[in-house]
């Protein structure tokens, strides 16, 4: 393979394995705005946490599988509570006050990592099993990052099992479309409410345990992924499984070719492009809510 194309095909591979940790952190956001209606703006917050808890996983002698493990269900878990004990009481009164809300909570959260952290970044090495590289069509590529891309589309298959061929799936789906009458009809809204949002902070532990040993884990980094996740849940649409998907894997390579050809200005395209997208669809590309 010649220089040219193996850079390319480097840049393709970047752009997917970022795109799908994109996925798995707006999958969860787009979920819970699907199902429940609710923009969480802490959701960034609680991949970052995730992060945390990987560090402190491994600090305290497990290794990354345990923390992979451990650390998103710890996150999901603090989810839950928020849901239960702040979230529901105000969903009521709309989205002024969730959004208030979850200002809070990332604000609570941001505070705790840094008490209990400190602000110095936190180096998470790659697994023994996965360091090295492999090679792609002549390419040496890192294996870790594989691994990302793999872990994000096996979850993914795994999410579109459990919507579409279970029947706890069913009712989400159709909680989607009407909750007020799925619970008519005897089934527990609020509880399927509190799986929802636990489902949505757990995908958001996956990505946050799956990117420390890529980037260094340090207070700050909730706030672009967080943007970004933001971002591709407006321009794939409000309560789009699939919108996400696609504007994940879009972005994920509009950033990674941006930064190679066009680096002055990479960090705006992806803005460019929501506000060209809103433009013409405000729904998103897929999205049935405005």
């Amino acid at each position: 393979m010649d220089a040219t194309t193996a850079m390319y095909v480097g840049q393709i591979m970047h752009g997917l394995a970022y795109g799908m940790l994109l996925f798995l952190v707006a999958s969860g956001l787009t979920l819970i705005f699907g199902m429940m209606g609710i923009l969480n703006l802490a959701h960034a917050s609680f991949f970052m946490l995730s992060a945390y808890f990987c560090v402190s996983v491994i600090h305290m002698g497990g290794n990354f599988w345990l923390a992979l493990l451990a650390a998103p269900i710890i996150t999901a878990a603090i989810g839950v509570m928020v849901e239960r004990f702040l979230l529901r009481g105000i969903h009521a009164s709309g989205h002024i006050g969730e959004l208030i809300l979850t200002v809070g909570v990332m604000m609570v959260i941001m505070e705790a990592v840094q008490v209990f952290w400190g602000t110095d970044s936190h180096m998470i090495s790659v697994p023994p099993a996965l360091a090295g590289m492999v090679n792609i069509f002549g390419l040496q590529y890192p294996l870790y990052r594989l691994f990302v891309i793999f872990l994000a589309l096996a979850i993914l298959g795994l999410l579109v099992l459990f919507l579409f061929k279970t029947k706890m799936g069913m009712i989400i789906r159709a909680g989607v479309s009407d909750a007020e009458m799925v619970e008519a009809l005897g089934i527990n809204m609020p509880l399927v409410f509190m799986m929802v949002f636990a489902a949505g902070t757990w995908l958001a532990g996956v990505a946050g345990v799956a990117i420390s040993p890529l980037l260094s884990v340090f207070p700050g980094m909730a706030d672009q992924m967080g943007m970004d996740a933001f971002v591709v849940v407006v321009v794939g649409g409000f309560g789009s499984l699939l919108g996400a998907f696609v504007s994940a894997l879009f972005f994920g390579l509009l950033n990674s070719f941006g930064i190679q050809f066009l680096p002055r200005i990479a960090p705006v395209l992806m803005f460019v492009f929501m506000v060209l997208v809103l433009s013409f669809k405000p729904k998103g590309l897929f999205g049935e809510r405005e």
